[in-house]
């Protein structure tokens, strides 16, 4: 089978964006190509298990998002509205890049399995592990192993973004915590909450192929009973309360979230926010203080941060 590559040269702060961009017009796979990442993790060439030469050897500084479409007859209208969708991302204060979106023709047996050689069992918490399902791993003594198989169009969870949350959560999570994971996609955040000792998790996405992602990895994980995924819109579907909330989308959304964070959350209990970007820091921190959120700890790693904030309980004299 013949599919197209779409490709789209862009920056690290608007992959999100991209990344959206190519899931509302049905992309089929999805591989996000950042040199910087080599760079971040401050890694040489010989520390990885893998690196794609053509990687190493990319003349574009910025993000290569590439999108995979199976051939139909209205492929040409949704390049065009990609790349409308592309020049508009300035609109939403993000800095596009060169935003070139070019496409090829490749089949399938070349990519349908090639992106997993990338994909390699990595420690991203004090006891937390991700381990893709067709890996082999000892597990050490005080790990928690978290089987993932994401699909072409998910990440592998060791984006730093969730590598942030989870060593959160780790620090956070208590015994019979009840925990929120608003835009679940993988369902990673969901399944850490529970290996960690979260007594009920819910996770929350609007996307239908996330919510079965989701079920999926929540069952390989033998964690169903402590986890159910909900299909809506941020907070829209739950009416509990939650001792965590904990949300891994883009600043944005965050400062629209936390209009309504502190009516799900129990007293005393914390906002764990990521997938904020440096220059965005202060927006989210803004936005919190204007809900009574007080701010406990802010971490980056990369160009990402996260934020900590507790509902401030208060007292009528």
């Amino acid at each position: 089978m013949k599919w197209i590559e779409v490709q789209i040269k862009t920056t690290t702060e608007a992959v999100e964006a991209v990344s959206n961009i190519l899931y509302e017009v049905g992309v089929g796979g999805l591989v996000i190509e950042d040199p910087n990442d080599l760079i971040i993790e401050g890694k040489s060439e010989e520390d990885w298990d893998y690196i794609d030469p053509s990687l190493l050897e990319q003349n574009y500084e910025g993000v290569i998002v590439k999108g995979y479409f199976p051939e139909s007859e209205d492929l040409i209208d949704k390049i065009e509205l990609i790349r409308q969708n592309v020049e508009k991302i300035p609109q939403y204060n993000l800095d596009k890049g060169l935003g070139e979106v070019t496409t090829s023709e490749v089949y399938e047996e070349d990519w349908a399995h090639s992106w997993k050689k990338y994909y390699k069992p990595k420690k991203i918490g004090e006891k937390v592990v991700v381990k893709p399902t067709w890996e082999e791993y000892n597990k050490k003594e005080d790990e928690l192993i978290i089987e993932l198989d994401p699909g072409m169009a998910f990440g592998t969870g060791t984006h730093e973004t969730t590598i942030l949350c989870i060593q959160q959560l780790e620090k956070h999570i208590k015994n019979k915590d009840k925990v929120f994971d608003v835009g679940c996609g993988t369902g990673i955040l969901s399944i850490a909450g529970a290996k960690l000792g979260a007594h009920n998790v819910i996770g929350i996405d609007l996307d239908e192929v996330s919510i079965n992602v989701s079920n999926e990895n929540i069952k390989l994980n033998n964690v169903d009973d402590i986890v159910e995924i909900r299909h809506g819109n941020l907070l829209d579907v739950v009416n509990e309360k939650a001792d965590i909330i904990v949300a891994n989308i883009i600043a944005e959304i965050i400062v629209e979230l936390v209009k309504d964070i502190p009516r799900f959350l129990e007293d005393d209990g914390l906002f764990i926010a990521s997938g904020i970007i440096l220059e965005k820091i202060d927006l989210v921190k803004e936005a919190l203080a204007k809900e009574n959120m007080d701010i406990l700890q802010v971490e980056t790693k990369g160009e990402w941060a996260s934020i900590v904030s507790k509902k401030k309980v208060i007292c009528n004299a």
